[in-house]
């Protein structure tokens, strides 16, 4: 069975492909039987709709869902602007704070087996003045899944990415290792690097398929449990 009821998902930076990860775990999961959804607290760079704003990220999340939450579940935060969840949020006059994303959270969990929370950006990005990630995964009482992109200069982000998550006191229980630069060198070696220094199990290593579903994509996971 698999082992933790919830995870906060995380990456080296912006653009390394946490949304395709966390949809493909999503799969992974339903794949084991498990009723699993997503969540991404908070969202910039959304478009307006005739049913609200929407975010391309937390909607493919949704997708990825079963059963489907409400969109006002999947993302309780979200901002017009595409820039940092900061700046996005005092541009729209809105205050980041925890009761909101921990109710939200709190039915989400209600309703299914596992929940995967996506972040924003990399793990030090904050979410407002006096609100990091840490803070959030903490209060949920998280344990953390680091997503790797695959390019030049991961070696680098990842074992940095890995020290700060370990020093705000959060548990890093798995990578995956998600190839974002099809012309990369070397990706064979800089995986077995990343497997050889990375104090935390590889969870999969998902091959660059700019086309490719989620639910294809989850073939190259490997839950623990």
């Amino acid at each position: 069975m698999f082992p933790f009821p919830a995870f906060f998902v995380t990456g080296t930076d912006t653009g390394i492909g946490k949304t395709v990860t966390s949809s493909s775990l999503l799969h992974a999961l339903r794949g084991k039987g498990l009723r699993a959804v997503g969540m991404k607290p908070l969202a910039s760079g959304c478009e307006a709709t005739p049913e609200g704003l929407r975010n391309e990220d937390a909607l493919a999340l949704q997708a990825a869902s079963q059963p489907r939450p409400d969109y006002a579940l999947v993302n309780p935060y979200a901002l017009p602007e595409p820039l940092a969840p900061e700046i996005a949020a005092a541009e729209a006059g809105v205050t980041i704070e925890l009761p909101p994303l921990r109710a939200a959270f709190d039915q989400l969990r209600a309703m299914a087996d596992v929940v995967v929370v996506e972040g924003v950006g990399g793990w030090a990005a904050p979410l407002s003045a006096t609100l990091d990630q840490a803070d959030l995964a903490r209060a949920l009482d998280l344990p953390v899944v680091l997503v790797v992109g695959m390019r030049l200069g991961c070696l680098n982000h990842a074992r940095l990415s890995a020290a700060a998550i370990a020093a705000d006191g959060l548990q890093c229980v798995g990578w995956v290792a998600n190839e974002v630069d099809p012309e990369m060198a070397r990706r064979d070696e800089n995986f077995a690097l990343l497997n050889a220094r990375l104090p935390m199990p590889c969870w999969g290593r998902i091959p660059y398929r700019p086309d490719a579903d989620p639910a294809a994509l989850s073939a190259h996971l490997r839950l623990p449990g």
